[in-house]
């Protein structure tokens, strides 16, 4: 299973808020600048983390991006199912009446699984985790 760039570009932007989260409201165009990420296409992508209540935009000179938690509160699987929808590796997980083998389709099974291990994976993961995992590894 691949994530989609706009999963992947908010998570980096989340990171970035995370690693300054104390210092107040980031303006997109330095968490663009930071993440390499076209800042056009960050700014949609920041809407649904807002309409989610992950981030919490302020207006003016000084205004930017704040996470609405602290770090140690959000978590990876959050950001990612706000920004990517349904991380179901086949359809029949999300809609079983889409397909007619699911009363006898052992591969709906092992996919379930598979979802499974994802997200448990990435909901174990914090903010707070990846600005640890990221200082340890330095900047990039």
């Amino acid at each position: 299973m691949r994530l989609c760039s706009r999963a992947r570009y908010g998570a980096r932007a989340m990171l970035d808020l995370a690693i300054h989260y104390q210092t107040g409201p980031i303006a997109i165009s330095e968490v663009a600048r930071r993440q390499e990420i076209p800042k056009d296409y960050l700014e949609n992508v920041m809407v649904p983390l807002r309409l989610s209540g992950l981030v919490r935009a302020e207006r003016g000179s000084r205004g930017g991006y704040v996470l609405t938690r602290a770090p140690a509160q959000i978590t990876l699987g959050e950001i990612v199912q706000v920004l990517e929808g349904s991380l179901a590796p086949v359809p029949c997980l999300d809609d079983p009446a889409s397909c007619s083998r699911v009363p006898y389709c052992v591969l709906q099974t092992v996919y379930a699984k598979a979802q499974k291990a994802m997200i448990d994976v990435l909901e174990a993961a914090t903010l707070a985790d990846l600005v640890t995992l990221q200082n340890q590894k330095g900047s990039g």
